[in-house]
Formats: C-alpha cells, sequence, structure tokens
C-alpha cells in the first residue's frame, strides 16, 4: 500500500504525460491532510503548509493532535465528520476559523484526508489581488487630489510664516506638515512603476536595518537574531525590502512601549512548498525565504487583526493605517506576501513575509 493510502499512478503515466499523485496532490484547491490509521499526518499539501504554517516535512509523523487539535467528535465506524465555522488553535500558536470536513478513504480502513476550507464567516481581503483592490479604491480618489490639495497646503504655510513667530504659527505649519505627509505616504500607493528584481543575499540588508533601528527608534532594546545561514539569494528590490524592514522594526519598537522587558526578534528561514499566487488564474509562485520581524508586546486588537494591511486601519490612535498597507504593497509588488500570527510560548507578534528565491 501506498504510504498515503492511495495508489500511485500506474507505470507509465509519466511518459504518456499524466500527472502523478504529487502532483495532483498539490494542486487541490483546498487545504488537505492525509491522516494513517494511527491517526498521524502522512501528507499535506501546499496550502495545508500555508494555514498550518508548517512544512509537509515538519508535519509527517506527527500526531494529529499535536499539530492541528480536531475539534468534537470525530470520524467513528467509517463514517466522514464535519463541522462548520470552527475557532481551532494550531501547533504554531496561531488560530484559524475554517470549515473542517473529515472523509475516510474507500479501501483503506482507518485512512482519511480533512479538509480545510477558510470559514464563511471569517474570509476576509488576505487574498494579495483582494488587498491590491481595496488599497487601490481607498487611496484612488485621494491621489487624483493630491496635487490640488498640496498647492493650497503651501500657501497656508508660506502665510503662517508671514505672520511671524509664535505659538499659533507654529501650530499651522505642524499640522500642514503633517497633512502633506500623509499625502505623500497616500501618493505611494498610487506609484505603478515596476521596480525591478535582482538577486540578492537578504543579510546585509537585515544588518543594515537592524543597526539603524539599534541607532534611532529602537535604541536601548535588544534585537535578537535567528538566522538560517544557507539562505539562498531572493528575487528583491533592495530599496522596497529595506524600507519594509524598518516600517515593521518601527511598529514593534512602538508595540513593546509599555512593556516590562521588551524584546524584538528577526528570524529567517527556507521554507518548502509555499506559494503565492498573485490573483485569481494567476499561476502560483514559489516563496521559500521566509523573514519573520517579532516582538513581545500585546498584539493587535482583536476587531482590527484580520485587517491589519487594509488601508486606514491602525491600532494607534495617532496612527494613520497607512505603514502596514504600504508593506504589503511593496511585498506583493515582489512577488511575496506578508502575514500577521500570534504564535509561540511565550505568545509573541510575528509578522512573517515570504519572497521568492533567486531561479536556480
Amino acid at each position: 500500500m501506498h504510504p498515503a493510502g492511495i495508489a500511485p499512478p500506474p507505470d507509465g503515466s509519466a511518459r504518456r504525460g499524466r500527472p502523478g499523485f504529487a502532483d495532483l496532490f498539490a494542486a487541490l484547491p483546498v487545504a488537505v491532510i492525509v491522516v494513517d490509521p494511527d491517526d498521524r499526518i502522512a501528507h499535506a499539501n501546499s496550502l495545508a503548509e500555508q494555514m498550518l504554517n508548517l512544512s509537509e516535512r515538519l508535519m509527517r509523523d506527527q500526531p494529529l493532535s499535536a499539530i492541528l487539535p480536531p475539534p468534537g467528535e470525530r470520524a467513528k465506524d467509517g463514517h466522514g465528520f464535519a463541522t462548520y465555522d470552527v475557532d481551532i488553535q494550531t501547533a504554531r500558536g496561531g488560530r484559524i476559523r475554517v470549515d473542517f470536513v473529515e472523509t475516510m478513504i474507500a479501501d483503506h480502513p482507518g485512512w482519511r484526508t480533512i479538509a480545510l476550507h477558510a470559514a464563511a464567516s471569517t474570509r476576509r481581503l488576505s487574498h494579495a489581488a483582494d488587498r491590491a483592490a481595496a488599497a487601490r479604491s481607498a487611496v484612488g480618489a485621494a491621489a487624483m487630489l493630491a496635487h490640488e490639495i498640496k498647492n493650497p497646503l503651501s500657501g497656508i504655510r508660506g502665510a503662517a510664516q508671514l505672520i511671524g513667530p509664535g505659538e499659533l504659527t507654529n501650530l499651522i505649519t505642524v499640522e500642514v506638515d503633517r497633512i502633506a505627509a500623509l499625502i505623500d505616504r497616500m501618493q505611494e500607493f498610487g506609484d505603478t512603476r515596476i521596480r525591478p528584481l535582482s538577486p540578492h543575499n537578504i543579510y546585509p540588508l537585515l544588518d543594515h536595518a537592524r543597526n539603524l533601528a539599534l541607532a534611532g527608534f529602537a535604541r536601548g532594546i535588544p534585537i535578537e537574531e535567528r538566522f538560517d545561514p544557507s539562505l539562498p539569494r531572493a528575487m528583491i528590490h533592495k530599496d522596497a525590502l529595506l524600507q519594509i524592514l524598518i516600517n515593521l522594526l518601527k511598529n514593534a519598537r512602538e508595540a513593546v512601549t509599555w512593556t516590562r522587558e521588551p524584546r524584538l526578534i528577526l528570524t529567517t528561514a527556507y521554507r518548502h512548498g509555499m506559494l503565492v499566487s498573485a490573483g485569481p488564474d494567476r499561476p502560483r509562485t514559489a516563496t521559500p525565504i521566509e523573514i519573520c520581524v517579532m516582538d513581545n508586546g500585546p498584539g493587535a486588537a482583536s476587531d482590527i487583526a484580520d485587517h491589519l494591511f487594509d488601508p486606514f486601519v491602525s491600532g494607534r490612535q495617532e496612527g494613520q493605517g497607512l505603514g502596514l498597507a504600504l508593506v504589503d504593497k511593496l511585498v506583493r509588488d515582489m512577488g511575496g506576501m506578508v502575514q500577521y500570527a500570534r504564535e509561540g510560548t511565550p505568545t509573541m507578534t510575528v509578522f512573517r513575509i515570504l519572497l521568492p528565491r533567486e531561479a536556480s
């Protein structure tokens, strides 16, 4: 019997152009796990790896309950099991809300498949194309008016300076400058220029971003490094990645403002099987280069956690809600994706960047 309980393709099928089991399993449009009679994970496709934030290699042969604690009463006496819109705590510390469907595999007693569908009540703008559309619609009108707005702002600032020094003059110029800076950041979303990507070693950029943080906004706070030294070069735009790292490190620094023993952590890893699609009907691209910016702050409020990358969403009273939306845009422009999670013991905030590697 094949270890997944499913017979491999007949001899010669590859020569006739037929896909094998591995190809068909990887191409399934839903997260699927195969469980053996001992309740251990035998296989997990790429969508399951993404949803659970674990590679198949790490999940294989692990007890299902250690990776994905099943909800409620499960399949018994050869019958399947399904439960909908259920919240599950995963092994990596994150929570997923899914429809959980367990099915017995015919002719292979004890073997079953578990399909995980994003629950209808919590489907959100996490797809890269949806995020892009949300950003464009939110800032489109503002981008059209930005030039017209900035012209009178310059006039207001000049008139205030003519009044002469004073508290009111200072207030006017500070507010005008703040509005102008906000408009500048909004205009970055309208920048449709294609940034050329090239293969780079990410470690000099990580080192530069860390040094900038330690010399400025994160002075006095340790930034720990947990790096995989064997990473291949990533396909990136250097300036864009540096801007992303600085933005995320600044967010992490602000998140630990009231933490008793603040910690920031930078990690890298190679994640086999991680794929990203740029939109419907677009091929999925391998994104195995992982960079994480972590902090031990309290994390995002539950009511905005699912929308952190949407424009104008911020957990800070004075926040403009553009920093993470811009991070998301820059990562997508490089063919990658960015995710937010609360993981580990003790629990930490994780912003995970996945990027394509240099072509072999």
